[in-house]
């Protein structure tokens, strides 16, 4: 359908130059002299065509390519249209270009599945459709995706193979592959975690990809193969309890005594499924397109997943890490608005998942990070700005490191703050008061990063603070925290400034917390220099 207008362009253009070529031949066929060279002259010109039409060919191939791509990457993105519209329309148009196109537009699907893993419900409603119209497409697609599925595991890219597992488990909602044999993957996965002598890191992460797959499919599992499922997540539950958690302790942000329980987060997550499980795998989180086009999709014939075996266990192999779920604000830290969702509601991990994704992909261009977590899609149901702030104090305070440099997360704020001067600067505010008011148990490397956080953001706004409500601090040792904390901005602060503009900014009160100003040492200018 795209390509139409130009092929039509392709054979106009070329029975020009072909006629031309006839009448010049014609005219200079007086000798055999001139027969001659204007047979060679022919020859020379046709091979001239033939190559500016493959040229030509090339170009136009590829730019249909280009528009195609264009027109799956975009969809989803807002739109004078609906989305059930532009769908349906570009599921025609997919569909028309299949004997030409087939293998790129694979390519693009599957790319999209892993590297756009938030607009996953809108590619495989797009898959359903067109496995609806074409069976044979959607056999293709489901062994492409299966293919890049055991590709990612071998190549431990360990993100893709978890969004690729997501996205297979959503098209048995699109009625592309029978849930039956899903189950079956996932069965085999949990399998995985039972083997012996393989890294702990290992068993975690096919039991974490499979949780993390179940908010999408759940309810459909439930409904069509329940005794099966029920069994799944038996054995789930068994390794949940059975594991060993050493590393707990080692990756904690607070050692005690916050009101935040520090949650490893393999038993978060299965507390967060349970919890799904209690409310009859209802969320109100994931957008599921399809249901729109149920009476289309149910009549399409479904597809069967081949078995698939995780692959053995390796040396060579490097697995995610384990990590305790960082909490810092509760429901009645958000005065007005929408309220936060509990710590063990699904929505709550599949918010922080997404906010998660968006700074991966976008942590290198602060401004673009800052403009993308502030559209987040669903920002009028919850309190976007506080889920922010955590979300990015939790990869600040990563232990052992975080993902990122630190300076990156502390750019991303103040872009923030410059988006949002209304509500971003108070929320940022109060998280700093908590994390004051917390530190004293607070894990020694995360007190630095905390440290060097405060300093930088305090550099970028005048060093502008209410010291004031900081006083109490001195009464205290001058060793204990809160009072370490602060000297340790200061001196922060000053190779940020100078000395002058450090001591303006504090109260009188705080004169003992600021450090000594420095003094050049000149060598050779003392009276005793040699």
């Amino acid at each position: 359908m795209i390509e139409s207008w130009l092929c039509h362009e392709v054979v106009y253009g070329c029975c020009d130059i072909l006629s031309s070529c006839y009448c010049s031949l014609f005219l200079k066929a007086n000798s055999l002299k001139h027969f001659k060279m204007s047979r060679r002259k022919h020859e020379e010109d046709d091979g001239y065509e033939r190559a500016y039409r493959k040229r030509r060919r090339v170009s136009e191939n590829q730019d249909i390519e280009d528009r195609l791509e264009s027109l799956i990457i975009r969809v989803g993105e807002k739109s004078t249209s609906s989305l059930e519209s532009n769908l349906e329309g570009l599921a025609s148009v997919l569909e028309a270009d299949l004997a030409s196109f087939r293998n790129k537009i694979l390519r693009i699907l599957s790319d999209c599945a892993t590297k756009m893993p938030e607009k996953c419900t809108i590619y495989t409603t797009l898959v359903g459709l067109l496995n609806a119209k074409n069976y044979n497409f959607g056999g293709e697609l489901v062994d492409y995706m299966v293919r890049s599925f055991k590709d990612n595991l071998k190549s431990c890219k360990w993100d893709a193979a978890r969004y690729a597992l997501r996205f297979l488990a959503d098209l048995v909602n699109c009625h592309v592959i029978a849930a039956g044999s899903l189950l079956q993957l996932l069965d085999n996965m949990v399998d995985a975690a039972k083997e012996d002598g393989v890294p702990q890191v290992r068993k975690d992460w096919y039991v974490f990809s499979v949780l993390a797959t179940l908010p999408w499919v759940g309810r459909e599992l439930y409904e069509k193969k329940e005794q099966a499922f029920e069994h799944l997540l038996t054995t789930i539950e068994i390794f949940v309890r059975k594991r060993t958690k050493h590393h707990h302790a080692a990756l904690q942000v607070w050692y005690a005594g916050t009101i935040h329980p520090q949650e490893e987060y393999l038993d978060c997550l299965w507390a967060q499924i349970k919890k799904l499980k209690q409310e009859n795998w209802a969320e109100k989180h994931i957008p599921r397109p399809y249901l729109a086009f149920d009476s289309i999709l149910c009549e399409a014939l479904q597809h069967t997943l081949p078995a698939i075996i995780p692959p053995p266990h390796h040396d060579s192999y490097q697995y995610p890490m384990p990590w305790v779920v960082f909490r810092m604000f509760d429901y009645t830290d958000c005065p007005e608005g929408p309220s936060l969702p509990g710590a063990h509601s699904i929505e709550r991990f599949l918010i922080e998942e997404h906010l998660h994704q968006i700074l991966e992909m976008h942590h290198l261009e602060r401004k673009d990070c800052a403009a993308h977590l502030l559209n987040y899609p669903y920002k009028l149901k919850i309190p976007l700005d506080y889920m922010i702030v955590e979300v990015i104090f939790a990869e600040l305070f990563h232990m052992p490191s975080p993902r990122y440099l630190e300076i990156a997360y502390g750019s991303i704020l103040i872009e923030l703050c410059k988006l949002e001067p209304s509500t971003m600067p108070q929320v940022l505010a109060q998280a700093t008061e908590l994390l004051y008011c917390r530190i004293d148990n607070m894990n020694t490397s995360c007190f630095d990063r905390f440290v060097n956080w405060f300093s930088y953001h305090l550099s970028n706004f005048q060093f502008r603070w209410s010291w004031d409500d900081w006083e109490s601090c001195l009464q205290l040792d001058p060793e204990h925290p809160r009072p370490k904390f602060i000297r340790e901005v200061l001196l922060k602060s000053m190779r940020l400034s100078y000395h002058q503009r450090i001591c303006d900014i504090m109260p009188e009160a705080f004169e003992l917390l600021i450090p000594s100003k420095l003094e050049p040492k000149y060598k050779y200018s003392s009276e005793n220099a040699g």
